[in-house]
């Protein structure tokens, strides 16, 4: 899992290491050859010989994320219709590229399943030079901004995935680590959506990956994560006629820790040119980067 940039040193974790969280809020380090051993996450003491203090972040948030089930695999855990072909198993989503999105019918209780492109295009923006900037929204923030209000309070969706990318930065290095909720299992980043109408008449439709603030595994690398909705909330967050901003932002929070985990994968996953399995294969550190790293 991603390692905490420390104003005093890098703590990484082993080349053989996975971490997660612990029942207690800690973040655990498990070796495959030693006895479990507490690492720093930068935010609070994980060991008491390990003095808290202040983690460094300048890494662009949620920037990359993997798809790799099929439509019917997602229609069937979202309980969704779709008219849309079948798609390949994407390893290596990259803004402005079209994704799977989950909306609310407005007039039917029923849930649809179309394709927008990553990076919200505001529907009174002059053109569409921005969208790159906007493939995510703060969620403290978006209701007091022009081209999250509308979208939070009308145009709120579902964006499926089963994995999403960051890195950690040890010098010139940048590492790259998968994150997972359940091993790898389906889940939904909140989103939101809007549609802008072209030059030529066409409307397209875009959408924007909400954050919040970190949870302990990803606080390890990074000051913000992608809002992933809780299964349980699926209704409520796509309801449209549900405009209780308080409710609303009772969704917006650092999913729980225990559900998730993180591993180091190749720097394949830096080029979104690459799109296949092998971008979010486990990898093992060597040596090299391991005590780069931790000294």
């Amino acid at each position: 899992m991603p390692t905490p940039l420390c104003a005093r040193g890098n703590f990484n974790v082993s080349s053989s290491a996975t971490i997660h969280a612990t029942n207690s809020g800690q973040v655990r380090r498990c070796l495959k050859d030693g006895p479990d051993r507490f690492l720093h996450c930068g935010r609070h003491r994980c060991h008491p010989d390990v003095p808290s203090c202040p983690t460094i972040y300048n890494l662009p948030m949620c920037g990359r994320y993997r798809l790799s089930r099929r439509k019917q695999m997602v229609e069937e855990y979202f309980d969704v219709a779709s008219g849309e072909p079948e798609w390949n198993p994407r390893y290596n989503i990259a803004p402005t590229q079209p994704v799977p999105v989950i909306r609310q019918n407005p007039e039917q209780p029923r849930r649809e399943l179309s394709v927008m492109r990553w990076g919200l295009i505001p529907s009174w923006s002059k053109n569409m030079s921005g969208a790159a900037m906007m493939i995510n929204a703060r969620s403290e923030t978006a209701a007091t901004k022009p081209a999250f209000c509308d979208p939070l309070t009308n145009r709120r969706c579902l964006i499926p995935a089963d994995g999403f990318y960051e890195w950690q930065r040890t010098g010139k290095v940048k590492q790259p680590y998968c994150f997972e909720v359940n091993d790898g299992a389906l889940f939904a980043f909140a989103g939101l959506w809007d549609r802008w109408r072209d030059p030529s008449g066409e409307w397209i439709k875009s959408c924007s990956i909400l954050t919040t603030t970190p949870n302990v595994v990803t606080a390890a690398v990074h000051d913000r994560m992608p809002v992933i909705v809780d299964p349980d909330c699926y209704d409520l967050w796509l309801d449209p006629g549900m405009h209780d901003m308080r409710a609303v932002s009772d969704m917006l929070k650092p999913y729980d820790p225990r559900m998730m985990r993180a591993y180091p994968v190749s720097n394949r996953v830096n080029s979104f040119a690459n799109d296949d399995a092998e971008c979010s294969t486990p990898v093992t550190l060597n040596a090299v980067q391991t005590q780069t790293s931790l000294f």
